[in-house]
């Protein structure tokens, strides 16, 4: 019988701890292959089971996860840099959350918010209301996703202005419905052969400092001035209900609009009669050492998108945005079945709490201030690493051919196998598919933090 090893060789007895939470062990280990053997039995059931279409980044099957790591049904526990895509920023079963939501399920499950209502929807609207930046009157209301918000929202902005032109940007992500494929300005593999698609959609230059054609000391104004320009001609600003953009563009590269773009957009908008929305569905509640985004700039947004970080991994999403906005819309104009889910409310208070309690955005600046460092100095040593951007706990490294700035998304897909094989969860990103995105939680523990980087810097030592 052979004697299972851990990463650093040496004999692996116990059985990993048969729970998620606070009190998992908070430590890479590595007992089988990635994926191992339990994993590879559960991905073939997947392959005849669910379509193809839903793709998988690193395939190994979760039994538990919490703190900063996950467990796969091998036992083997790795480093969590990915969050679920920036959801379980507070963790993947924060007491808080586990409490409340415990608690709710004995008592509803459901009963939908348009026919019988619960305090716990309106509580998360007071609440969203009073953070959001901005300290005009606000309305909230809530949904399932993050694409749902960003087509509510632009329901909102053409019905309260009475026009229906939308404002988009270049490598912009927003969602995988049908207005929110069109928003989206990623072909492969969001868009392939899904349309017609959705018309008075017009996409505008992002101010992207790393490959602004006359450097990024022009990129702001340049970039700016090129969109208000191309509005004004091509569009005409009266036909214009919304600009949409992402403070940080997420699937898009991690792209931080060079500063001073976004407050220019926001000024022209509010001239214009355009409604100023910001799609802070990857970037809200902590993750870029703000509570959201567009606070690091003092941009207020006319209505604000949030969803994934809400509400620690159950589904939830917000539209956030002036009184007389969304006041605007008739009875019955908005809502679903299952938006506000008392369960996800329940969880999305427990998350505000912990952010506070805990001290998260202070957390997630203190984690960028480790990254970040660790980050440029490989980028001194290493020609394949063309920039290091982002904030907080949200950050990317974009990797091109060296001695150029060509996108090198080949060895960006090795250096992710690699960093799987070793045990850590690193997600990529990108128009060109050449960036190496960063969310860890928010709740790791600064060993596995450090322990993270290690790996990334061995894995592109070997290269």
């Amino acid at each position: 019988m052979s004697i299972e090893r851990d990463v650093n060789d040496q004999p692996y007895a116990s059985p990993p701890i048969a729970h998620g939470g606070p009190s998992l062990p908070q430590e890479r280990r590595l007992v089988t292959e990635v994926p191992g053997p339990r994993s590879r039995e559960l991905l073939a059931r997947k392959r005849a089971a669910v379509p193809q279409g839903i793709g998988t980044t690193l395939p190994v099957f979760v039994t538990h996860a919490g703190g900063g790591v996950v467990v796969d049904a091998d036992g083997n526990s790795l480093i969590d840099f990915g969050s679920g895509i920036a959801v379980t920023s507070v963790g993947n079963a924060a007491p808080r959350v586990v409490e409340r939501v415990r608690k709710q399920v004995a008592d509803f499950t459901h009963t939908c918010f348009m026919v019988t209502p619960y305090e716990s929807y309106v509580e998360v609207c007071e609440k969203l209301n009073r953070l959001t930046p901005g300290d005009h009157e606000k309305r909230s209301f809530l949904v399932n996703s993050g694409a749902e918000a960003v087509e509510n929202a632009v329901k909102v902005a053409r019905h309260a202005t009475g026009r229906q032109a939308v404002v988009v940007f270049d490598h912009g992500y927003h969602g995988r419905t049908l207005l929110t494929m069109t928003l989206t300005a990623k072909n492969m593999p969001y868009k392939h052969r899904f349309g017609p698609y959705a018309p008075e959609v017009y996409r505008m230059p992002m101010a992207y400092p790393f490959r602004w054609p006359t450097g990024p000391e022009n990129c702001a104004e340049e970039a700016a001035a090129q969109t208000i320009d191309m509005i004004n001609k091509q569009i005409g600003a009266e036909n214009v209900a919304a600009i949409v953009i992402e403070p940080i563009q997420g699937e898009g590269g991690f792209i931080e609009p060079a500063r001073g773009f976004l407050p220019a957009l926001a000024e022209y908008a509010r001239g214009a009669g355009i409604v100023f929305i910001a799609d802070e569905v990857q970037t809200g509640f902590a993750r870029t050492g703000h509570l959201f985004a567009c606070e690091d700039e003092g941009v207020v947004p006319d209505i604000i998108c949030t969803a994934k970080g809400i509400a620690g991994g159950l589904p939830l999403a917000a539209v956030t945005g002036r009184a007389e906005l969304l006041d605007a819309v008739h009875i019955g104009g908005l809502g679903g079945t299952y938006g506000g889910n008392p369960l996800a409310c329940e969880a999305a208070l427990a998350v505000l709490d912990t952010i506070e309690a805990e001290g998260l955005v202070e957390r997630a600046r203190e984690i960028g201030g480790v990254m970040l460092p660790r980050l440029r100095a490989l980028a001194e040593r290493f020609d394949m690493i063309g920039d290091v951007r982002g904030r907080g706990a949200m950050i990317a490294i974009e990797l091109v051919v060296p001695g150029t700035n060509e996108p090198d998304a080949d060895v960006t897909g090795e250096i992710v196998r690699r960093c799987h094989a070793e045990g850590l969860v690193v997600l990529t990103a990108g128009t060109y598919g050449n960036v190496l995105r960063f969310l860890p939680p928010l709740s790791i523990p600064g060993n596995l933090l450090d322990e993270g980087l290690t790996i990334l810097e061995k894995v592109m030592s070997s290269l």
